[in-house]
C-alpha cells in the first residue's frame, strides 16, 4: 500500500495523519520529512532522484507514504508513480498554484497553469511555458531550478507589459511572494520551490466565468473573412488562403508564430486566437499600429516588430524560440534569415508572384525541409443585377509549406540532394 500526502504547511488532515502513523517507509523531499510526524520505527526515504526514490518505495513490503507539496496529482508525483503500474491512495493538498493566486487575491479559473520540470529538453520546457504565458493574460508557471527558475521567464513577461510574481516556499515558514519589477530585476537567488505568476493588469479578471479553465481551446469561427480586420487597399491575406496556412502552421498554446510581412496581421491575430504566442513583423508604422488595433479587436496579444526584414529577425526569438513562421512579404533574404537564426519546424509562404516560386522552394530543400506547395484560385459567389449569382475570382497564390527534417547526429541539416520533395 502506498499513499501519497500532499502538503501546503497547513495542519495535516485526519487521513493524512492516519497514514504516516501507520507507515513503516517515508519518502520525501529533506523539507518535507523534517516538517511531518515521521514514525521513528519508519525507514526515511530522501527524495534526491527521483526515479531512485520510487523504485525503493515501490520495492518496499509494507505500508509506505510519500510525501510531496501540494496537490500531487497535478503535474505531481501521482503520474511517475502510475507510470510504474503503482495504484496509490492519494490525500490532496491544496496546490501550489492556488495558493500562489490566493497570496495576491485573484480567481485562477481563467489562468493557464504550465510547467517547466521537463528533463529531457530543459530549454525547450521554458520556451514552450514562456510562449503560452506570454500569449495568455494570466498565468502560473511551476519553475524547476538548473536553467527553468524565475530568471528564464521575468524578464520577457515584464517587457510584454504584464505584472509579474514570484511566490517562493509557499506554506513554510520562509514563504515570501515578491512582485519583480523591471528596476529590480529578476536575476536574484530565488529560493525553490517557487511559482511565477505573470497576469495582464489590464484583464487581471476575466469579464465573464466561462466553462472551461485557462485557454478556451479553438476559436469559435477562423479564416475569418476580410471584413473582420483593418487593412490597406485588400492588403490582405485571403481567408481561403489563410485557411490552408493555419492548418499547417498549426497555433496552439505554447507555440511561437512568426508572421513576416504581416500586412494586416490577419495570420498573426488568427494564431494568436487559437491560443499561440504570434510575432508580427512589419516595416511601417502605421501597418504596425493597424496590427494593434486588429489584435485588440479580436481580443488577443500580438507582438509587433517595427521594421524592414531580414534585420528585425534578429533576437527576436528570445527565450521561446519559433515554431513556425508564415511569410507573406519579404523576400528570400528574409526566409534565409530565418531559417539561420531559428530553424522553424514549419514554414509558409504565401507568394502572388510565379517567379518565385522555384527559388523559394530550392531555398528550402537546401536547408533540409520537406518541400510542397498548392495553387489556390477560389472563387466566391457573387450577386448579378439580374439576381442571378456568378463565381468572381480571386487573385490565385501559391502556398509554398516546409517541414524540418530533423539534423543527423552531427548537428547540420541533410544534404540537398537526399530532400524528398512532395507536390499538390
Amino acid at each position: 500500500m502506498i499513499t501519497v500526502v500532499g502538503m501546503d504547511g497547513g495542519p495535516l488532515s485526519a487521513p493524512a495523519a492516519a497514514a504516516l502513523a501507520d507507515a513503516t517507509c517515508v519518502a520525501g523531499a529533506e523539507r518535507h520529512l523534517a516538517a511531518a510526524p515521521v514514525p521513528e520505527r519508519a525507514r526515511r526515504v530522501a527524495i534526491g532522484s527521483l526515479p531512485g526514490a520510487l523504485e525503493e518505495v515501490l520495492a518496499w513490503r509494507g505500508t509506505a507514504v510519500v510525501l510531496a507539496s501540494g496537490d500531487p496529482g497535478f503535474f505531481g508525483v501521482v503520474r511517475a508513480l502510475r507510470e510504474r503500474g503503482a495504484r496509490p491512495r492519494v490525500v490532496p493538498a491544496v496546490s501550489s498554484a492556488a495558493l500562489a493566486f490566493a497570496r495576491i487575491g485573484l480567481p485562477w479559473d481563467d489562468a493557464i497553469v504550465v510547467s517547466a520540470h521537463g528533463r529531457a529538453d530543459r530549454g525547450r520546457c521554458v520556451g514552450r511555458a514562456l510562449a503560452a504565458a506570454l500569449a495568455h493574460p494570466k498565468a502560473a508557471i511551476l519553475t524547476a531550478p538548473g536553467g527553468a527558475g524565475p530568471e528564464a521567464f521575468a524578464g520577457e513577461l515584464l517587457d510584454a507589459g504584464r505584472d509579474v510574481y514570484v511566490a517562493q516556499r509557499l506554506g513554510t515558514a520562509e514563504e515570501d511572494v515578491a512582485r519583480v519589477t523591471a528596476a529590480a530585476g529578476a536575476d536574484r537567488d530565488w529560493a525553490h520551490p517557487n511559482v511565477v505568476l505573470s497576469v495582464d493588469p489590464d484583464r487581471a479578471v476575466s469579464p465573464a466565468a466561462s466553462w472551461l479553465q485557462g485557454h478556451q481551446g479553438a476559436p469559435d469561427g477562423w479564416a475569418l473573412g476580410e471584413a473582420d480586420f483593418d487593412h490597406r487597399g485588400s492588403m490582405i491575406t485571403k481567408a481561403e488562403v489563410r485557411a490552408l496556412a493555419l492548418a499547417h502552421l498549426a497555433p496552439r498554446p505554447g507555440r511561437t508564430v512568426w508572421d513576416v510581412g504581416a500586412g494586416s496581421g490577419s495570420v498573426a491575430v488568427e494564431c494568436a486566437r487559437f491560443g499561440a504566442h504570434a510575432v508580427a513583423f512589419e516595416r511601417g508604422p502605421e501597418d504596425c499600429a493597424r496590427i494593434r488595433a486588429n489584435a485588440a479587436r479580436h481580443g488577443v496579444r500580438v507582438r509587433v516588430v517595427e521594421g524592414e526584414a531580414p534585420g528585425t529577425l534578429e533576437g527576436a526569438a528570445g527565450r521561446t524560440g519559433v515554431d513556425a513562421a508564415f511569410f507573406g512579404g519579404g523576400g528570400d533574404d528574409a526566409i534565409e534569415a530565418a531559417v539561420a537564426l531559428c530553424r522553424p519546424e514549419r514554414i509558409v509562404v504565401a507568394l502572388a508572384s510565379v517567379d518565385r516560386i522555384k527559388s523559394v522552394r530550392d531555398l528550402l530543400l537546401l536547408h533540409g525541409y520537406e518541400v510542397g506547395g498548392t495553387q489556390l484560385q477560389a472563387s466566391r459567389l457573387a450577386d448579378l443585377p439580374n439576381g442571378s449569382l456568378r463565381l468572381a475570382a480571386t487573385n490565385p497564390v501559391t502556398l509554398i509549406r516546409a517541414t524540418a527534417r530533423p539534423a543527423p547526429s552531427g548537428g547540420r541539416p541533410p544534404d540537398s540532394g537526399g530532400n524528398r520533395v512532395a507536390t499538390s
